[in-house]
């Protein structure tokens, strides 16, 4: 029952190359940046990632992205890293843009057990079309594009199938965790994590504070440990400021 991990780097040990990632955050706030960081040391490549945004320029999954260690991302925002549309316009990454509404549906019918579900969000649009670029081919062109899904209509709206996703590993950041892998988030920081936490088949959290069973109350547990199999104790974790304004 005790699931707490020695070391950063020996959670994310086994990550093989190619596996699907599932990451909690939402532009700099819950962000598993210390086990991405863990993951960059240790080597794996050819990953394909599913996240809100892929971090940002130097932090979190930019990271990875920067060292050509992404093959394939599912993100619904991608405006905050410079190095992630180079890459994508330059045809060295495959992206599928996704409603932040669905991919957070994925995620969590992915943890359910829910294979696929059914949404008016994206009908009418290339979302359920097809035709948006999965890949460009660095000259301009769409060298991969998406297909059409399947629609039907229920009450007289419209909706699209989407596919719910399952990861091989999640990566998640919790404000306190005890032993048996129970999360608690922090305000903004519960974004993703729950969701991506879910979806993982190996879900790795690291936490700022961990505390013996029995301590969490049992009414304010967001992830229940049975989703999660490896607790990483960080630390507390300084979130940076994502855009500084200042007066004239």
């Amino acid at each position: 029952m005790d699931k707490v991990i020695s070391s950063p780097d020996a959670a994310v040990a086994d990550v093989p190359d190619g596996a699907t990632l599932a990451v909690g955050g939402f532009g700099l706030v819950g962000v598993p940046e210390i086990l991405i960081d863990a993951l960059l040391r240790q080597g794996a490549k050819e990953l394909e990632v599913v996240s809100n945004n892929c971090g940002t320029d130097g932090f979190g999954l930019g990271v990875l992205l920067a060292e050509h260690r992404i093959r394939r991302t599912i993100s619904s925002f991608i405006g905050a890293n410079k190095e992630f549309a180079r890459q994508f316009l330059a045809g060295e990454l495959e992206v599928e843009l996704t409603p932040q509404g669905t991919l957070a549906e994925r995620l969590r019918a992915g943890g359910a057990g829910i294979p696929a579900f059914f949404t008016p969000a994206g009908v009418g649009t290339p979302v359920a079309e097809g035709g948006l670029p999965l890949r460009y081919d660095g000259a301009g062109g769409i060298a991969v594009a998406t297909q059409p899904k399947e629609t039907r209509e229920f009450d007289g709206v419209a909706h699209v199938l989407e596919r719910a996703i399952v990861a091989d590993f999640a990566l998640v950041h919790a404000w306190k965790g005890d032993r048996h892998g129970n999360l608690v988030y922090r305000r903004s920081a519960r974004n993703f994590n729950p969701a991506a936490a879910a979806s993982g088949r190996i879900t790795i959290a690291q936490v700022e504070h961990l505390v013996e069973p029995g301590e969490l109350d049992p009414e304010a547990i967001h992830t229940p440990g049975i989703h999660v199999h490896r607790v990483v104790p960080v630390g507390p974790v300084q979130v940076g400021i994502e855009n500084r304004t200042v007066r004239a």
